[in-house]
């Protein structure tokens, strides 16, 4: 009889400031690493973390980035929250840069502003898919 696998998740709680976007990036290449990533979507759910890192503090609750990272065969998911009333959509509006256009928008294959778990709240689900 064989055990199930253990899930390949993690929730990180990181207070705001420089050490958001190195503790993102190592948790996100080791989950996505277990989950056999193609090594060119590694390179992309580092822009995303890069992103995330940069414009989430500004729409974080409490001082704190809270993302929960989940990763299968099949994709990688993160979801950050809880954010401030409209703090999704504005996150992700900070993502565009000049000449380039929206990082998340343009490397996830999906990204979806969500209510928080709790009241008042609001979160950003973003997804990358392995498989092309």
């Amino acid at each position: 009889m064989s055990e199930a696998p253990a899930p390949n998740a993690a929730t990180l709680k990181v207070r705001n400031g420089p050490l958001v976007g190195a503790i993102l990036g190592r948790v996100v290449g080791m989950l996505a690493a277990r989950a056999q990533c193609p090594i060119d979507r590694l390179d992309d759910a580092l822009l995303i973390t890069d992103a995330v890192a940069a414009h989430a503090p500004d729409h974080a609750i409490d001082g704190r980035v809270v993302v929960i990272v989940d990763a299968t065969d099949e994709r990688l998911q993160l979801d950050v929250g809880p954010l401030h009333p409209d703090g999704a959509k504005a996150l992700l509006a900070q993502a565009s840069l000049p000449g380039v256009g929206n990082v998340l928008e343009r490397v996830a294959d999906e990204v979806e502003p969500a209510p928080g778990h709790e009241a008042g709240t609001e979160r950003l689900l973003i997804r990358l898919r392995f498989a092309t």
